[in-house]
């Protein structure tokens, strides 16, 4: 029972809820870059929330189904999801029949998709976490990016786990709402007007962005006192402003420590929102309290825990092939009515 990968983009990896407890002797936590999908996904499924999964970056993924039937749980961007060539939702639970083919590729939007498989992804725990960091070679498949040939074996027993269903989920659709951020700690080394163009101004993701940190252009943001400062911790969504004066928002794979100004952080609520982000693509950051952060966040996890309640039948959606190879016509005529032909 296991998944065959025949085909994949750079930078796929396994990855379950994160390797935490750890930053003090210096292990970064990794995780996925969007926890919202990577968790959507599981639950449709019927896993645990933070099940290892495979996180999917733009460059997409195909796997072939061997020995038995699997049935799988995808969800985050909108990636093109195909199984046999017949187009799927961006997210769903489908089975996939031995010998079947699954690709996804990246679609109108999103930098991330998730593939969930029954129990999540058998791989060995390593500090706690099945969650590969390639910097450090920790976790997954022996700390590296997925490559051809890698099997997916799942945890559980892969038969049907359910009807094949969409995950009609508001949460996971293209938001461009501004993103909310929390000022501090360092705000301090910042005057009124650079709070107003971080907490104002739109800014661009740059080419310059990974699963360790998302540098944005934009007006400059200047400092009132010296850039650096002694260096501390690195929490997740920490926006960083080196002597550039531009955002640095640090994600998933960041350093544990870091000896820049921190003018702000972003609300966990919305790490998967700025995850989904594509370079060249802009947003607006806006200020909020620690109490309206945690309290979207707690609203956030109430919505994706909710999960199964949000599925809904799957359809087929006709194709141009799959309308080519039905049998559409009952019967051909002359127009000629019985009569007229006698």
């Amino acid at each position: 029972m296991s998944l065959r990968i025949t085909a994949v983009g750079p930078g796929a990896t396994i990855q379950d809820g994160g390797r935490h407890g750890l930053l003090r002797f210096g292990v970064t936590p990794a995780g996925p870059m969007d926890w919202v999908a990577m968790r959507t996904a599981n639950l449709a499924l019927g896993n645990a929330a933070d099940a290892a999964a495979v996180e999917i970056p733009a460059g997409g993924l195909t796997v072939t189904c061997e020995e038995r039937p699997v049935t799988l749980a995808f969800a985050g961007g909108d990636f093109s999801w195909k199984r046999d060539g017949e187009r799927l939702p961006p997210a769903a639970r489908i089975t996939l029949q031995p010998g079947g083919i699954l690709t996804a590729r990246a679609g109108a939007w999103g930098s991330f998709s998730y593939l969930a498989v029954p129990g999540g992804v058998d791989v060995p725990e390593v500090m706690g976490s099945r969650s590969t960091h390639m910097r450090s070679n920790l976790g997954g498949m022996n700390g590296r990016m997925l490559t051809p040939g890698d099997l997916l074996l799942p945890a559980q027993p892969a038969g049907t786990r359910g009807d094949e269903a969409v995950i009609g989920a508001a949460w996971l659709a293209q938001d461009f709402t501004p993103i909310r951020a929390v000022p501090g700690p360092q705000d301090d080394y910042f005057g009124p007007e650079a709070l107003a163009v971080f907490f104002g101004e739109p800014f661009v993701l740059t080419p310059a962005a990974d699963r360790m940190a998302y540098k944005f252009t934009g007006p400059r943001i200047a400092h009132i006192r010296d850039f650096n400062i002694v260096t501390d911790g690195v929490a997740l969504g920490a926006v960083q402003i080196a002597g550039d004066g531009q955002p640095l928002v640090q994600m998933a794979d960041r350093a544990p420590t870091g000896g820049y100004a921190k003018i702000a952080h972003v609300a966990r609520a919305d790490i998967g929102r700025l995850a989904q982000l594509r370079p060249g693509e802009s947003c607006h950051f806006i200020k909020v309290s620690s109490e309206e952060a945690r309290a979207a966040l707690l609203a956030l996890e109430d919505q994706v825990n909710g999960t199964p309640s949000f599925l809904q039948p799957l359809k087929r959606i006709p194709t141009t092939e799959t309308l080519l190879a039905a049998n559409l016509i009952g019967g051909v005529t002359d127009g000629r009515t019985p009569e007229e032909r006698s």
